[in-house]
């Protein structure tokens, strides 16, 4: 990196993106943000990727830092970063890495006393960063040219380092002013464990499980962003337990180990998983969320008091909490001292179902939910990423068997429908040349971002979006039904065409049938330079029995009374 001259605030914050690993960053352009692309643009290494809407780039730079471990948003000031906000939050609550930089107004304005445009009218122009310190790791507006390094390496520095979004807002004005160039520098500097806490933790936890007849391990989805993830593999292979995966945290441990047991959730787990689980003497969750989602309405048959909680930076045992103690610390320690015990998995075997295999594709049956899966199986490989949309797809999807370096995504603690168009886009273009992603989306979520498949499009990146139309929002029926789960029914298939507008590469069908689902995944296999849309037509009542069960289950504990107080 050279230290010769200056650079502007715009070049720097595209040499530090480069720096991190961001080879590209989303924006819709618009008057605050204009110079700051102009000075992004110079930086060859960094591709910007123009997208419909601002909600969309959010949903985009979602999808790229599940890919890519990092990425950048880039909009203009208010209708475009309060546009964005969702997005924003939601990869917060998902606790992904983003660089989200807004364009604002000029620095003299609100001095001057100026009323602008795109803003609430007041002359009072810093609610914006305001309101996304609600949703960030950081905030702050660049004011003077002397801060500009330091804010911006302090933003970085925190995204990578609590895994959450950082915002950055650069007034017209400075964008293309001239500021200290960037030195070399590290950022990746990761929390360190309290030792003496952490010991503790392992002592007493080694004690507990060690006390326990038939102890199991349960992967949560904060063992990815708490780099723990190799730990927990450690741990299995040093424990001989029998693990299971919580639905966030599928395909973040392996799924063909002989001490796999299934997905571990409440009454919709993989058969005779929860029977195992919630029957050990002793569980430890590394790295859980336990949410109403992921608990199916708090109707989980966890006890408490057999549980070791081991968060990202914390270890809860039944009668003592220890801060202060990485996951990963913690599980690596706990692999040094832990004595093997396979009587959970014993127990396990004694009680798992075997399946028989789908029988053969009937080429002219009408085409069902379990059916259309049963194919997809037989799809995927090790170079495979699974998106599933909020809705069945997530029960569909996370009862699919996993090869070995298949990887599954799912945003399952914030669920904003239409999340996986925006975020498939962003995928897409992390992972391009390197894995095959398939998306599974509901009509109903689709409708809220399809103008994004043409930025798919326009990029010649080559996802297969499996597109199931049944007419409504089906996981809003199974919760609450009525009138406003229907929708209008759109020609899904047919839209390819109007985004390929003559000149793009998209390529779509529609399939009602077994047979004809065969065939259009055939060809969409075959097909590169562009994605792949397969409408698939489906009852409107066709879900999966987890998705009844759960929507049961999370409308009861959305009804309880009010207490009185």
């Amino acid at each position: 990196m050279s230290h010769m001259g200056n650079v502007t605030i715009g070049e720097y914050i595209a040499s530090r993106l480069v720096e991190i690993g961001v080879r590209d960053y989303f924006t819709v352009p618009g008057d605050y943000n204009l110079i700051l692309l102009d000075e992004l643009l110079k930086n060859k290494d960094l591709q910007m990727i123009n997208c419909c809407n601002e909600l969309n780039a959010g949903y985009a730079a979602d999808g790229y830092a599940r890919a890519n471990g990092v990425s950048a948003l880039v909009t203009t000031f208010s209708v475009g970063g309060l546009s964005a906000f969702n997005a924003i939050v939601g990869a917060y609550a998902e606790d992904l890495p983003i660089v989200f930089v807004s364009g604002g107004p000029n620095t003299n304005s609100e001095v001057e006393n100026q009323r602008l445009h795109h803003t609430t009218g007041s002359v009072s122009y810093g609610y914006q960063e305001e309101i996304f310190t609600k949703a960030t790791a950081y905030a702050a507006i660049i004011k003077h040219l002397e801060d500009a390094p330091s804010q911006i390496d302090e933003a970085i520095r925190i995204c990578l380092l609590k895994h959450k979004p950082v915002y950055l807002e650069v007034p017209c004005n400075l964008a293309g002013l001239p500021i200290s160039p960037p030195h070399e520098r590290e950022f990746l500097h990761g929390l360190t464990s309290d030792e003496m806490s952490l010991n503790q933790a392992i002592d007493d936890a080694v004690r507990l499980l060690s006390e326990a007849p038939r102890p199991v391990l349960v992967a949560g989805v904060d063992l990815k962003s708490s780099g723990a993830t190799e730990a927990f593999a450690s741990l299995v292979e040093a424990s001989d337990y029998a693990y299971a995966s919580m639905p966030q945290g599928k395909g973040l441990v392996s799924e063909n180990h002989p001490n796999y047991i299934g997905n571990y959730w409440g009454p919709v787990s993989s058969p005779g998983t929860a029977e195992i689980v919630e029957s050990a003497n002793m569980y430890l969750f590394a790295g859980p969320r336990f949410t109403d989602y992921t608990t199916c309405g708090f109707t989980t048959l966890i006890n408490h008091d057999k549980s070791i909680y081991a968060g990202p930076d914390f270890v809860r045992l039944p009668d003592c909490t220890y801060n202060h103690v990485m996951l990963k610390d913690f599980l690596e320690g706990l692999s040094k001292k832990i004595k093997p015990n396979n009587a959970s998995l014993v127990a396990y075997n004694r009680v798992k179902q075997e399946f028989a295999p789908e029988p053969p594709v009937k080429k002219d049956e009408i085409i069902t939910t379990r059916r259309l899966f049963g194919q997809v199986q037989e799809m995927l490989d090790e170079n495979t990423t699974v998106l599933v949309e909020t809705g069945d797809s997530w029960f569909n999807g996370i009862k699919l068997k996993l090869p070995e370096g298949a990887k599954f995504e799912i945003q399952m603690q914030y669920g904003s429908i239409g999340w996986s168009v925006g975020a498939t886009l962003g995928y897409a273009l992390a992972a391009k040349d390197k894995r095959r992603l398939l998306t599974f989306v509901g009509d109903g979520s689709f409708q809220l971002t399809a103008q994004e498949v043409s930025t798919i499009i326009r990029y010649e990146l080559d996802p297969i979006i499996f597109l199931l139309n049944n007419g409504g929002y089906t996981i809003e029926v199974e919760i609450h039904d009525g009138p406003y789960n229907n929708i209008k029914n759109w020609d899904y298939a047919g839209l390819v065409d109007v985004f390929n507008a003559g000149e793009g590469n998209g390529w779509s069908t529609r399939v009602t049938t077994e047979g004809e689902l065969q065939k259009a995944i055939k060809t969409a296999l075959a097909h590169k330079g562009g994605p792949s849309l397969i409408e698939v037509m489906l009852d409107r009542d066709d879900c999966s029995k987890e998705l009844l069960e759960w929507g049961s289950r999370v409308a009861s504990n959305n009804s309880r009374p009010p207490k009185v107080l």
